[in-house]
């Protein structure tokens, strides 16, 4: 059991549900990126979403499109990543999941991936643009580490979907509240009640729910539904509107996070 599995089992035997930010690797700089991970967790988080940017990051909308550019243009890498977390794993053991793109993968080497991700203490990965159909060597690889494979359920998946992707997953099924890409939005949409409804009859496995989730409103009425709440571009954001002040930027970050972390506890 990785500490993912361990924090989603707590939490179940608690009555609570996971609040799981996402913040980009590397925006505003690596060393803020520990900052913000310390941050995050003293604000209540559950388990911290890593995005490693990418040059193509087609998942994703503006907000985090923005992010990527930004750590990229400072020099960040997917093995920077890992030596960063291997930095954070000093201070914490909150589970950390990487959100990253299979080029990266592909380039780096599938095997050494996984080997060098938990060995530098990640704990899985949600990759945005490989299908479990095409990800045997992955979760071959990951098998062996007891490194979480997560994936996506969209709006559209049909039954027989859900099933094999809930098959390949293990930490969490993450599942996509809309179609479309990442993004702060101004309500929920009601795809998602039929979804989750889908997701539950063919899988015991916990689900966390991303994509449009913004507000502590919004995050309390997701937590109703879903086992986690993960919440990004509205974080990114933040980050983006105080990347010139380091002190302000953790500051307000920590207060948006407390604020969501109470209304998915609340529940």
């Amino acid at each position: 059991m990785n500490r993912i599995d361990k924090k989603f089992a707590d939490l179940k035997a608690e009555g609570k549900k996971a609040f799981i930010p996402f913040i980009t690797a590397g925006d505003p700089s690596l060393e803020t990126t520990i900052s913000l991970v310390s941050k995050l967790e003293s604000a209540g988080a559950d388990i911290i979403e890593l995005g490693v940017p990418f040059s193509d990051p087609v998942a994703d909308g503006p907000s985090i499109q923005r992010s990527s550019l930004r750590a990229l243009d400072g020099g960040t890498s997917l093995r920077k990543v890992m030596d960063t977390v291997a930095k954070i794993r000093t201070r914490t053991q909150i589970p950390i999941a990487f959100l990253t793109y299979y080029n990266l993968i592909f380039k780096y080497g599938v095997e050494k991936f996984v080997k060098d991700a938990v060995e530098s203490g990640v704990d899985g990965t949600v990759i945005a643009n490989l299908p479990p159909e095409e990800a045997s060597d992955l979760i071959s690889a990951a098998r062996e580490h007891d490194f979480a494979t997560i994936f996506l359920v969209a709006p559209t998946s049909t039954p027989e979907r859900i099933e094999i992707i809930s098959k390949a997953c293990t930490g969490f099924i993450y599942c996509v509240s809309l179609t479309g890409v990442t993004g702060a939005r101004t309500a929920i949409s009601d795809m998602l009640a039929p979804t989750l409804e889908r997701i539950k009859e063919h899988s015991d496995k916990p689900v966390a729910v991303g994509f449009g989730v913004s507000t502590p409103d919004q995050a309390r009425e997701v937590a109703k539904m879903a086992d986690g709440v993960i919440v990004g571009s509205a974080i990114v954001n933040v980050v983006e509107a105080h990347k010139d002040n380091p002190d302000k930027l953790l500051s307000v970050v920590g207060d948006f996070a407390a604020s969501l972390v109470e209304a998915v506890k609340g529940v």
